[in-house]
């Protein structure tokens, strides 16, 4: 009975480590683990630029090991220290902290010339780390619910984006033809999306007076145009709507990167004592 208790104690005393964002020990192992995964992206920079590699290959290969042990380490510990380990393994962050560990271990098991290509590839997996900084965002919360409010509006936005495209580029293909490079309306099309985006690659230009009117119009067009979703999205980051229906702009509630212990689930209110998936304990 004893053993039981003291089994029950030591998870717990993890779970609050790993998972809980409101106990001093908790937010010491997200300040280290933000910095570890900084540190294990640049790491990666770092063995891009040859010849940084080639000088200091086996001072960065030895210490990706050491940061591939502590995610090993610390995506076991989650497993282990949660009632339902099958929740946390297929999650968004199971999933992404899965992808971040094994790339180095994949590199060594799959052997042989043929397959090289393949382990640059999984090595560069690990660039997935910077993906495990998201749980650490408290405003992210904020930012999902503006985008899910706006979707429609941007999705409108969008089509409407679109439709001058097309429209134009039809346009474009008709006064400038072959000659400028405008050799079908879609590649006449991606010009006109291209150019309206403010990208301007160069691979295509007009010749023509005309084709070179219409062209700055376009661009005048894109800076007007990449304003609009910014503003839509704005919008909605600071507007919520009531129960009556009615909009009021006000503040969200902050939450932190608190999970269940039962069910694993995040973005928890800083003042909740029960999960607001499953209404388990948050703090037994």
């Amino acid at each position: 009975m004893e053993t039981k208790k003291s089994k029950t104690d030591w998870k717990k005393k993890l779970h609050e480590i790993i998972y809980e964002a409101d106990t001093p020990m908790g937010k010491w192992f997200d300040i280290i683990l933000i910095i570890i995964i900084i540190f294990s992206v640049l790491l990666i920079m770092l063995e891009s630029v040859k010849s940084i590699d080639m000088e200091y290959h086996y001072l960065l290969l030895t210490l990706e090991w050491i940061v591939t042990i502590f995610f090993t380490i610390e995506y076991i510990a989650r497993i282990v220290c949660i009632k339902k380990p099958s929740k946390y393994i297929f999650s968004f962050y199971g999933i992404i902290d899965f992808l971040s560990t094994i790339p180095l271990y994949l590199s060594y098991i799959l052997a042989g010339s043929q397959v090289l290509l393949a382990v640059r590839a999984f090595r560069l997996l690990r660039v997935f780390r910077i993906l495990k900084l998201v749980r650490f965002l408290g405003e992210a919360s904020q930012l999902k619910r503006a985008l899910k409010a706006s979707r429609a509006k941007i999705t409108v936005f969008l089509f409407a984006v679109l439709i001058v495209s097309v429209m134009l580029g039809t346009l474009m293909y008709i006064i400038e033809g072959d000659q400028a490079g405008f050799t079908s309306i879609p590649t006449s099309i991606y010009w006109t999306i291209v150019t309206l985006t403010t990208v301007g690659y160069g691979d295509i230009a007009p010749i023509t007076p005309q084709g070179q009117f219409i062209a700055t119009i376009i661009m005048l067009l894109g800076y007007g145009i990449i304003a609009v979703p910014t503003g839509i999205v704005t919008v909605e980051f600071g507007k919520r709507t009531n129960k009556d229906g009615s909009n009021k702009v006000e503040s969200f509630v902050h939450v932190n990167t608190q999970a269940c212990p039962n069910c694993t689930k995040e973005g928890h209110r800083d003042d909740a004592l029960y999960c607001y998936n499953c209404g388990s304990i948050l703090n037994e």
